[in-house]
């Protein structure tokens, strides 16, 4: 199955394919990809058990698999949802991140751990101004 998606091959990430679940999100990681102000970083499959419970709109939990997971430092982690079409669950979501991330954070020291909401029609408006994963935290930070 894998063998017939795009797919990019990172230096940045512990894994030596990306395969994205749109364009949008393969166009993401080779941004990340040649961020110098970056760690590492890797897109967050199902398959790694890394998911948010969240209620949706339909009122059942449902689970969460947010998109990437990028290190900018050893103690600054971000979180990144990105997101072409939005559905009425991607509120709720978004949300459930930002309070993950907050439960994290106050239960510890070591790491902060931000939420990032990347809007596929606001990343097509400024792609060609964004030059560093900087650029990217100051348009997409969930506060």
């Amino acid at each position: 199955m894998a063998d017939n998606q795009p797919y990019l091959v990172p230096q940045k990430s512990v894994f030596n394919k990306i395969i994205g679940d749109s364009r949008f999100e393969l166009e993401f990681a080779a941004f990340l990809e040649n961020c110098s102000d970056i760690i590492s970083f890797a897109k967050i499959y199902q398959s790694l058990g890394f998911k948010i419970e969240y209620q949706g709109e339909d009122g059942n939990i449902h689970d969460f698999y947010p998109d990437f997971i990028i290190k900018k430092s050893e103690q600054e982690i971000y979180i990144a949802e990105t997101k072409g079409r939005e559905d009425l669950d991607d509120v709720r979501k978004i949300k459930r991140l930002q309070v993950w991330c907050s439960d994290v954070n106050t239960a510890q020291n070591e790491r902060r751990y931000i939420p990032l909401y990347v809007k596929q029609v606001v990343w097509g408006k400024h792609k060609n101004d964004l030059k560093r994963f900087e650029d990217v935290i100051k348009l997409f930070k969930i506060l």
